[in-house]
């Protein structure tokens, strides 16, 4: 029995659409939903979203000023990330959009790649699959008990009353019985007590919310800075146990250690570096070990071998790189006796070349400091799955500032064959960047010869030539042409024969004994990208007669510097 006086309590009405013959509840300044169906005994709705995606619906709901609640039980918080690539493993919210994922604030995200993503916003969801289009709202039913008492009595709600929960018995009978002060006093000391609890309830939850709220948020953007910046993780002696599968694929081993093939998902491989325990234990190699993850930490060019992570966990240390398939560039460039181990082809090995010089430069120049790596050889260039280079092992590196134009070292440092003379003796310069100048002309002249360059002994073990002089005797007197392995090759493209003459020049150039004299990595690129036409050869700072190598009747004795004590 209603009176005229009073009607339906403000919030509840609902609607009936006639385009598509849906329930609708209209949520002041919110969202729409259609409603599913209500179970009055729980006290529940069920929602759904008109165009069939609740969770842009569910961003714009504002409860605020209707009489409705959200089950805390019944959902959890989830951030909305908009991503440019598409995530293995993760189903996307695809009316969002095909690369819009969710995940809930107790998700762990250790294996999942959010670099590309950008966090939309968060609201309460569920993902459970009954529940994924299905939004639920709780009500309290108005406190009609002490009308319930009064026999004919009816509660109804005010007419004028906001969305809490206020309620009136009507009957001339009750009005009789209970006084007027009672009837203010009542109601008031009720509904304000309810008022205050609630208010202090719902302030202590709005506190709480928006304190897990900020915790969640500043954990998510921190998480997402450290992936961006692609910091080396630290991994437990556990972690590189399950990523190598108990060591199972062993890829080689060294003189300082082990590597072995892992992985850190389905998709991502990597080659673990085991370090020997006895290794760990010398400081100079601790050291190694140190200047490898502080080096390389911070370097991110496609040319420098990716360091993934580390583990220091007691005395073991491993090093985690990203896993390249086509091993180091020497054995693409060696020989067997006279015979050619592979061949690149001249195209690829003069990229394999301008490649590795603009990762020496980007070492050079594009970091924070300045990098000196001191091993640059063919078996520290790695190859990947298109035979780009990776510069790698950096257990000798040290690092400077960029405006620093000498370092002091304590030991000379790098492979014979490779190491530049400064680096023995002060007599020949101050050590600076240009000694990995130096270890790069090493480099590109071997690919040119095809040979190691202290693999220049005769058959009785007499050393024959100084392997950069060798270079030298394959430039005529004019400097017009340059003679190379005649027995391999006898007509020789023309293109190719500009490519390793052009080789040759820009190792020669590198080769000079005075740092002065070494162009700095970024001339040494630009070379190699030009055509080569106008390169000519410098001087040469081996020999003063050059045309006397390739006429020798007795083998030339291999010159070597006396090592000098550098002081200071």
């Amino acid at each position: 029995m209603l009176s005229s006086g009073y009607e339906g309590f403000p919030g509840f009405e609902l609607s009936c659409s006639t385009e598509t013959n849906q329930t609708l509840l209209y949520l002041p300044n919110s969202a729409n939903f259609t409603v599913q169906r209500i179970d009055y005994k729980s006290q529940l709705i069920y929602l759904g979203s008109p165009d069939g995606c609740l969770p842009r619906q569910l961003r714009h709901l504002d409860l605020s000023t209707t009489p409705f609640k959200i089950p805390s039980s019944s959902y959890t918080n989830f951030s909305f990330l908009n991503c440019s690539e598409v995530i293995t493993g993760s189903p996307p919210i695809s009316c969002l959009g095909p690369t819009v994922y969710a995940y809930s604030s107790g998700a762990s995200l250790y294996d999942v790649d959010l670099v590309s993503c950008k966090k939309m916003y968060a609201l309460p969801w569920s993902n459970d699959d009954e529940y994924v289009n299905i939004f639920l709202l709780s009500w309290s039913n108005p406190r009609c008990s002490r009308c319930y008492k009064a026999k004919g009595e009816c509660c109804l709600l005010k007419k004028q009353a906001s969305h809490k929960p206020e309620v009136e018995c009507s009957g001339d009978a009750h009005r009789n019985k209970v006084s007027s002060l009672k009837k203010v006093l009542i109601p008031g000391v009720t509904l304000g007590a309810i008022s205050i609890v609630a208010l202090l309830i719902a302030l202590y939850r709005a506190y709480r919310f928006d304190r897990q709220e900020k915790e969640y948020r500043l954990n998510m953007e921190e998480f997402l800075d450290d992936y961006k910046a692609l910091k080396p993780t630290r991994f437990s002696y556990a972690d590189i146990k399950r990523i190598t599968n108990q060591f199972n694929d062993e890829l080689g081993r060294g003189a300082h250690g082990t590597v072995f093939k892992g992985k850190l998902s389905s998709e991502i491989q990597v080659a673990v570096k085991v370090l020997d325990n006895n290794v760990i234990t010398t400081k100079g190699n601790e050291q190694d070990f140190v200047n490898e993850v502080g080096a390389m930490a911070g370097i991110h060019h496609v040319n420098v071998l990716r360091l993934v992570g580390f583990c220091a966990d007691g005395f073991r240390r491993a090093l985690v790189y990203e896993y390249l398939p086509n091993d180091s560039l020497q054995k693409y460039i060696s020989y067997q006796g006279n015979e050619q181990h592979s061949s690149l082809g001249w195209k690829k090995l003069q990229e394999i070349a301008i490649g590795i010089a603009k990762g020496i430069e980007y070492l050079h120049q594009g970091c924070h400091q300045r990098i000196l790596h001191f091993d640059i050889k063919p078996h520290n260039i790695l190859l990947d799955q298109d035979f780009n280079p990776k510069i790698s092992d950096f257990g000798l590196a040290k690092l400077c500032a960029k405006d620093q134009s000498a370092i002091s070292m304590t030991a000379a440092r790098g492979t014979i064959g490779y190491i530049a003379p400064e680096v023995f003796s002060r007599n020949f310069g101050s050590v600076s960047y240009k000694a990995d100048v130096y270890s790069f002309r090493m480099l590109l002249l071997e690919i040119v010869g095809g040979r190691k360059n202290v693999d220049v002994t005769s058959a009785d073990g007499v050393n024959q030539i100084y392997f950069p002089e060798w270079i030298y005797s394959l430039f005529s007197e004019s400097g017009e042409d340059v003679r190379f392995d005649v027995e391999e090759v006898e007509e020789e493209e023309k293109e190719y024969g500009k490519i390793r003459k052009k080789l040759a020049i820009v190792g020669l150039w590198c080769i000079q004994w005075n740092p002065v004299d070494r162009p700095p990595m970024k001339f040494v690129v630009q070379m190699l990208e030009g055509e080569g036409d106008n390169l000519t050869p410098p001087p040469n700072p081996v020999s003063s007669n050059i045309g006397g190598v390739a006429r020798m009747g007795k083998p030339r004795p291999l010159r070597e510097l006396e090592i000098i004590p550098e002081t200071e």
